[in-house]
């Protein structure tokens, strides 16, 4: 797992400079960058929310000048249909993002069934615990708060999703806030978690 800047020259994103780059987004990462063994003009990018994909999208469409439908399976059918249909014509490509991907994902409109269904997919995966320790730093480090790699390890072993590790960035944030001179610690860590539900409370000591 790296922490670089945007890969290779992709410009950056107005509130991102640093994409975490891990195996959970590394195989879609590498799609994106090769648009030109895409077997059509289009892709389907699904993963969890929060995961980073729509900053992905917005600086895939920067750098490949294509475009862009997030939150696909909210979209207007009619919408989408055209648009892969004119990504084609046009050669410049078309990435929408969904939670999920056929047949999970089954538009009422048949020929964007069809579409849909000679369209790559490419996966963000779950956090693993190296990529939730480099976010949980990154996002620590912008509020301003430093801390050790046993409080982050100990967190990354609890933590599996990347909108608990948001929710537990902010607890500490707010914990740090209630008492100015906190010290940063496993017990303040297993404050957020119990805080989150995720520890037993009488382990707190």
């Amino acid at each position: 797992m790296s922490q670089i800047a945007l890969p290779l020259d992709w410009p950056a994103d107005e509130t991102d400079a640093d994409f975490i780059v891990s195996d959970s987004n590394a195989a879609a990462i590498r799609h994106l960058e090769h648009v030109g063994t895409w077997p059509v003009w289009a892709t389907l990018l699904v993963g969890p929310r929060k995961s980073g994909r729509s900053l992905l999208g917005r600086i895939f469409t920067l750098k490949s000048g294509g475009a862009l439908i997030d939150n696909a399976e909210t979209c207007d059918e009619e919408r989408i249909f055209h648009a892969w249909n004119a990504a084609q014509e046009r050669r410049r490509p078309l990435l929408m993002i969904a939670d999920r991907e056929p047949p999970e994902w089954t538009p009422q409109l048949p020929d964007l069934r069809s579409r849909l269904l000679a369209t790559p997919v490419v996966r963000i995966g779950t956090p693993d615990t190296q990529l939730i320790d480099s976010l949980m730093e990154r996002l620590l480090v912008g509020r301003g708060i430093l801390t050790k790699p046993e409080f982050r390890a100990f967190a990354a072993s609890q933590l599996r999703s990347y909108v608990a590790v948001l929710r537990f960035v902010d607890l500490v944030d707010n914990f740090a806030l209630e008492r100015r001179g906190t010290k940063i610690g496993i017990p303040l860590a297993k404050r957020a978690l119990s805080e989150m539900g995720m520890f037993d409370e009488q382990t707190l000591g």
